[in-house]
């Protein structure tokens, strides 16, 4: 059960394993751009091309979906950056359900595990498998494994490698629990942290900030949903960035220094190394500031 790309390298491990798939289960087609015709799923997309079975479903608490999910009878789900299962889905399979979720357990648990480890500067994360029960990524601990974080490492970057490194660990997980050699552990609720859903306005740019808060916000939100501040009454985006040198430069200020954009941050300074204003192309901060001829301070 998946839906975005993230849930493709562990379907396409899965697909390669001596496990069989009963059936894939996917969101419904949507519009994804204006005046588009639907179009499937990430997931149902590579579904199809395996020559899988397909469930689609809208509501999850549909009778004719939970009789289609009950007569695979399945020994196992498994589940992939998807939605909350109701108990009575839960409850079909013998073995279970588990998830693969993009953050070490009790840590980050919500939407947007990767995002927030990155905006906290995190030195490190990983992806769990756990068990799934009815509350949100609260389940029995199966397998784990860490990564560092580089320092300039923005969400995007890290999605990639974690959708690679918690797929050979789901797979691993599966063949311990087909196995019967698999043991859980309880999460400690007492370190648990929160990971909601970015909206956009959560993603504007306070330079009143320290430095490193701020290069982690823009690498964290990037490539999406994206930080941003106002620029001469437009919306500019930034997407990469890394700490600059010492310069006095006031919170928002930009300044060009040699090929770096500067902007000044509350102790310091942040480099954006990719933005974008309102209206024209994502480009070097170098580039932009060659066109630039504005006031030059961010708010």
């Amino acid at each position: 059960m998946g839906s975005p790309d993230f849930a493709i390298p562990s379907l396409n491990k899965l697909y390669q394993s001596n496990h069989e798939i009963a059936a894939v289960v996917s969101n419904i087609d949507k519009r994804r751009g204006r005046g588009g015709k639907p179009s499937p799923t990430a997931v149902k997309k590579r579904a199809l091309a395996l020559d899988l079975p397909v469930i689609e479903v809208e509501d999850l608490h549909d009778d004719a979906f939970y009789k289609k999910i009950k007569a695979l009878e399945a020994d196992l789900f498994v589940v992939v950056a998807f939605r909350i299962l109701p108990s009575r889905i839960l409850s079909l399979p013998q073995k279970g359900a588990i998830n693969l979720h993009a953050s070490l357990l009790p840590k980050y648990r919500g939407a947007a595990p990767i995002h927030w480890a990155i905006i906290n500067g995190e030195e490190k994360t990983g992806c769990t498998v756990f068990m799934l029960d009815e509350q949100v990524d609260t389940g029995m601990i199966i397998k784990q494994r860490e990564t560092e974080i580089a320092p300039n490492e923005t969400t995007g970057d890290l999605y990639k490698r974690l959708k690679n490194l918690g797929s050979d660990l789901l797979v691993e997980a599966v063949d311990e629990i087909a196995a019967e050699s698999y043991s859980a552990h309880p999460q400690d609720d007492s370190k648990a942290t929160p990971a909601p859903k970015l909206f956009t306005k959560d993603c504007k740019i306070d330079f009143h900030r320290p430095a490193q808060n701020v290069h982690n916000k823009i690498r964290g939100l990037s490539p999406f949903p994206t930080a941003w501040g106002q620029l001469d009454d437009l919306k500019f985006n930034m997407y990469r960035s890394r700490i600059g040198p010492s310069k006095d430069l006031k919170p928002g200020e930009l300044f060009l220094d040699g090929k770096e954009l500067l902007v000044g941050c509350e102790d310091g300074t942040v480099i954006l190394e990719e933005v974008q204003l309102e209206g024209k192309r994502r480009m070097s901060g170098f580039d932009f500031m060659n066109g630039y001829s504005g006031i030059g301070v961010v708010h």
